[in-house]
Protein backbone atom coordinates (compact mmCIF):
# COMPACT_ATOMS: atom_id res chain seq x y z
CA UNK A 1 0.00 0.00 0.00
CA UNK A 2 1.32 3.36 -0.89
CA UNK A 3 2.15 5.85 2.02
CA UNK A 4 -0.57 7.84 0.50
CA UNK A 5 -3.59 5.30 0.72
CA UNK A 6 -1.91 4.92 4.43
CA UNK A 7 -2.26 8.05 5.71
CA UNK A 8 -5.84 8.19 4.08
CA UNK A 9 -7.32 5.14 5.54
CA UNK A 10 -5.79 5.88 9.26
CA UNK A 11 -7.08 9.58 9.37
CA UNK A 12 -10.38 8.67 8.12
CA UNK A 13 -10.26 5.41 10.39
CA UNK A 14 -10.12 8.22 13.20
CA UNK A 15 -12.72 10.10 11.56
CA UNK A 16 -15.17 7.19 11.45
CA UNK A 17 -14.28 6.85 15.13
CA UNK A 18 -16.03 9.59 16.06
CA UNK A 19 -18.76 9.57 13.70
CA UNK A 20 -19.79 6.17 14.29
CA UNK A 21 -20.00 7.21 18.50
CA UNK A 22 -22.02 10.15 17.09
CA UNK A 23 -24.11 7.74 15.51
CA UNK A 24 -24.75 5.14 17.96
CA UNK A 25 -24.96 7.98 21.03
CA UNK A 26 -28.07 9.45 18.75
CA UNK A 27 -29.57 6.09 18.36
CA UNK A 28 -29.39 5.50 21.60
CA UNK A 29 -31.17 8.92 22.57
CA UNK A 30 -33.87 8.41 20.14
CA UNK A 31 -34.51 4.70 21.45
CA UNK A 32 -34.51 5.76 24.56
CA UNK A 33 -36.94 8.77 24.45
CA UNK A 34 -39.23 6.86 21.81
CA UNK A 35 -39.34 8.41 19.11
CA UNK A 36 -41.02 7.49 15.93
CA UNK A 37 -39.62 7.56 12.66
CA UNK A 38 -41.86 10.41 12.07
CA UNK A 39 -40.26 12.35 15.21
CA UNK A 40 -37.08 11.77 14.12
CA UNK A 41 -37.74 13.12 10.57
CA UNK A 42 -38.61 16.19 11.76
CA UNK A 43 -35.97 16.68 13.78
CA UNK A 44 -33.59 16.02 10.82
CA UNK A 45 -35.61 17.83 8.66
CA UNK A 46 -33.41 20.92 7.05
CA UNK A 47 -31.23 20.68 9.80
CA UNK A 48 -27.67 21.60 8.60
CA UNK A 49 -25.84 19.68 11.83
CA UNK A 50 -27.36 16.53 11.09
CA UNK A 51 -25.93 16.96 7.01
CA UNK A 52 -22.93 18.05 7.93
CA UNK A 53 -22.30 14.88 10.15
CA UNK A 54 -23.28 12.34 7.60
CA UNK A 55 -21.58 14.01 4.86
CA UNK A 56 -18.40 13.72 6.56
CA UNK A 57 -19.59 10.03 7.84
CA UNK A 58 -20.02 9.38 4.53
CA UNK A 59 -16.94 10.45 2.63
CA UNK A 60 -14.88 9.03 5.37
CA UNK A 61 -16.45 5.86 4.76
CA UNK A 62 -16.25 6.59 1.03
CA UNK A 63 -12.12 6.26 1.49
CA UNK A 64 -11.77 3.93 4.42
CA UNK A 65 -13.67 1.00 3.08
CA UNK A 66 -12.02 0.47 -0.73
CA UNK A 67 -8.82 1.22 0.65
CA UNK A 68 -9.14 -1.96 3.26
CA UNK A 69 -11.05 -3.93 0.76
CA UNK A 70 -8.27 -3.40 -1.94
CA UNK A 71 -5.78 -4.28 0.34
CA UNK A 72 -8.01 -8.02 2.08
CA UNK A 73 -8.16 -8.42 -2.25
CA UNK A 74 -4.41 -8.19 -2.96
CA UNK A 75 -3.43 -10.59 -0.14
CA UNK A 76 -5.88 -13.09 -0.36
CA UNK A 77 -6.85 -13.17 -4.25
CA UNK A 78 -4.63 -13.16 -7.30
CA UNK A 79 -6.35 -9.75 -8.67
CA UNK A 80 -4.19 -6.98 -8.72
CA UNK A 81 -2.88 -3.99 -11.37
CA UNK A 82 -4.89 -1.09 -12.79
CA UNK A 83 -8.30 -3.60 -12.80
CA UNK A 84 -8.47 -3.78 -9.09
CA UNK A 85 -7.98 0.09 -8.07
CA UNK A 86 -10.63 0.91 -10.62
CA UNK A 87 -12.82 -1.10 -9.36
CA UNK A 88 -12.15 0.00 -5.54
CA UNK A 89 -12.29 3.98 -7.37
CA UNK A 90 -15.85 2.92 -8.65
CA UNK A 91 -16.67 1.32 -5.29
CA UNK A 92 -15.59 4.68 -3.55
CA UNK A 93 -17.91 6.94 -6.14
CA UNK A 94 -20.59 4.41 -5.53
CA UNK A 95 -20.45 4.65 -1.59
CA UNK A 96 -20.26 8.23 -1.92
CA UNK A 97 -23.47 8.86 -4.29
CA UNK A 98 -25.45 6.54 -2.19
CA UNK A 99 -24.44 7.68 1.17
CA UNK A 100 -24.94 11.13 0.32
CA UNK A 101 -28.40 10.30 -1.35
CA UNK A 102 -29.37 8.87 1.75
CA UNK A 103 -28.48 11.97 3.44
CA UNK A 104 -30.37 14.14 1.16
CA UNK A 105 -33.56 11.94 1.49
CA UNK A 106 -33.96 12.32 5.02
CA UNK A 107 -32.70 16.34 5.01
CA UNK A 108 -34.80 17.67 2.20
CA UNK A 109 -38.36 17.56 2.44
Amino acid sequence: MTAVLFVAQRLTAAVLAFAVTAHIATIIYAARGGFSAGDILGRTHRNGWFLALYAVFVSAVAIHAPIGLRNVLREWTPWHGRTLDVAMVLLALSLFALGIRAALAVYLP
